[in-house]
């Protein structure tokens, strides 16, 4: 998913905006999610960008994408730009992440 959203409406409050933005957000994690997943694949994990345009976008964490849609209305912008890809991932033991 790559999309900008405005954050600007003349009948909607931005406040309402960003909530819809969070819920669509949430619905196409939900939605990737529900896929099959390949062989030797344990969860799907999500590559995130959040910014005012593309070229500012920076990589979160999927947990910090919905903070960062809401400080993008705080700091005055115009829109912000979401950018969310899954790709298959496998659990690694604690002794295998050192």
């Amino acid at each position: 998913m790559k999309k900008t959203f405005p954050l600007t409406h003349p009948k909607i409050q931005p406040e309402r905006l960003v909530d819809s933005i969070r819920a669509e957000v949430n619905k196409y994690l939900k939605r990737e999610r529900k896929k099959t997943l390949p062989e030797g694949s344990d969860f799907w994990d999500f590559d995130c960008k959040v910014g005012a345009s593309p070229e500012n976008a920076v990589g979160l964490h999927v947990s910090a994408v919905s903070q960062a849609i809401g400080q993008a209305l705080e700091s005055g912008h115009e829109s912000v730009y979401v950018e969310l890809r899954s790709k298959p991932c496998k659990r690694l033991k604690k002794a295998e992440v050192k």
